[in-house]
């Protein structure tokens, strides 16, 4: 029997549904592997960030990290929920503004971007978060050639050890990301004295799926110490970006994650206290991605067969290729059988994946029902990294993405085929 299903699932007539659309009936429809995707559900977390931070003060701006889930679909529904975007290349840059999102509320972030990329950003008037003084530099030059002011923030590394994967920690000392904190004033007095560029905000961000708010309490305080020593040096700040980070809890049986009152109460007392000591009022602007539309999102793939060895393995049609999270982080999902949500559990199965690696599996020794060639696995949480990691490996087409809202479904991205797979290819002329 399956426990603390969110709101927007339930189990009916033996079915798992999504909103009001049978997930079954779904697979049947747009084959597998299939990632659903539930619009109401991400308008619901995008209005309770905004009613949440608002409530404690005014002047706030959702930033969505377009990184976790890039289909312009989505950007949409948060583009007409007023939401900006952090984006991470050009593509994300483009796809964002072809959804509809003000150029005015988008960042693009980055420690290694190209000259195209500043290029773009410069054009398109949008904000850049800046990595380095020799960025700096750069993109003053190219917004020199362009003809044009840009307003930029840096990005401040905290040095803030925060509890997640190290893969996703991003504001360790020992970060790739960011200017040290002792060392940000001196970039800003260099950004002072650029024509081209000016510097209106101030950019952080230490890590994703981090669930306690005592790391983002730590960052408020170490970034309103900068900002308060920016202020001095002339630094007239329009925005200070606090990054994301927010986890989500995918083992649904265990504590939840914090709530959004929790972390605007970890994060907007240290910042409303050194706004109004210097008498400022700028934007804050934060990055929700994952907490944003994870738990929006399943993934239904088809059993192919059933192997009995030293474990039982169930072997889907949808692998690392589809969902890479289980392989690169030994993340965990939550599992039900789509076709029997309701039915008792029978035994311990391994879900793997056709992919030609060992550590091709999504999930291990899973207490579920007796699972059966044709069955429907429906794997929970993965809106987030989902398909944005996904790949062509092996062969193998990216899958579909549908969107519902109430008990309509849609397309919002086809199945790749065998042509699309092809489409670059091109042949050298000796063979």
């Amino acid at each position: 029997m399956v426990m603390n299903l969110p709101k927007h699932l339930s189990v009916r007539d033996g079915h798992l549904w999504i909103g009001e659309c049978d997930a079954v009936h779904l697979a049947f429809t747009y084959g597998t592997p299939l990632y659903v995707t539930n619009e109401d559900r991400i308008r619901e977390n995008f209005q309770s960030y905004k009613k949440s931070l608002t409530s404690r003060y005014p002047n706030i701006r959702i930033l969505y990290a377009a990184k976790a889930n890039g289909n312009p679909a989505i950007l949409k529904i948060l583009a007409e929920e007023g939401a900006g975007a952090d984006v991470f290349s050009s593509g994300e840059l483009e796809i964002a503004l072809q959804a509809g999102m003000n150029p005015e509320l988008l960042l693009f972030n980055g420690s290694s971007k190209t000259e195209a990329d500043h290029r773009l950003a410069v054009r398109k008037g949008v904000r850049v978060s800046l990595d380095s003084v020799d960025e700096l530099l750069q993109l003053d030059r190219i917004a020199s050639d362009e003809g044009k002011v840009i307003e930029v923030s840096f990005r401040v590394n905290p040095a803030i050890d925060a509890p997640t994967h190290p893969k996703i920690a991003t504001g360790l000392a020992t970060s790739k990301f960011g200017i040290p904190a002792t060392d940000i004033a001196g970039a800003y007095s260099q950004a002072l004295s650029c024509k081209n560029v000016i510097p209106v905000g101030i950019h952080c961000h230490i890590g994703s799926q981090i669930l306690a708010v005592e790391p983002f309490a730590k960052e408020a305080q170490v970034l309103m110490e900068v900002v308060a020593e920016l202020h001095q040096i002339g630094v007239k700040f329009k925005f200070v970006d606090l990054g994301g980070g927010l986890g989500v809890c995918y083992e649904h049986s265990k504590e939840p994650a914090p709530e959004i009152d929790a972390y605007a109460d970890a994060i907007m007392p240290t910042i409303i206290t050194t706004f109004t000591r210097l008498g400022i009022s700028p934007e804050i602007w934060i990055e929700p991605g994952r907490s944003m539309v994870c738990d929006s999102t399943i993934l239904l793939t088809r059993v192919n067969s059933v192997k009995k060895a030293h474990k039982t393995f169930v072997n889907v049609d949808a692998g690392f290729n589809t969902l890479i999270r289980p392989a690169m982080y030994d993340s965990y999902h939550e599992i039900l059988v789509a076709d029997k949500a309701d039915a008792k559990e029978e035994g311990t199965f391994t879900i793997t994946g056709p992919i030609c690696e060992t550590g091709d599996i999504l999930a291990h020794d899973r207490q579920l029902p007796d699972v059966q060639s044709g069955d429907l696995i429906a794997l929970l949480d993965t809106g987030a990294y989902g398909y944005a990691m996904a790949s062509q490996y092996n062969g193998r087409g990216r899958c579909a993405e549908v969107l519902v809202k109430g008990d309509v479904s849609a397309l919002m991205r086809k199945a790749e085929t065998l042509s699309d797979l092809l489409s670059t290819v091109v042949t050298p002329p000796w063979l």
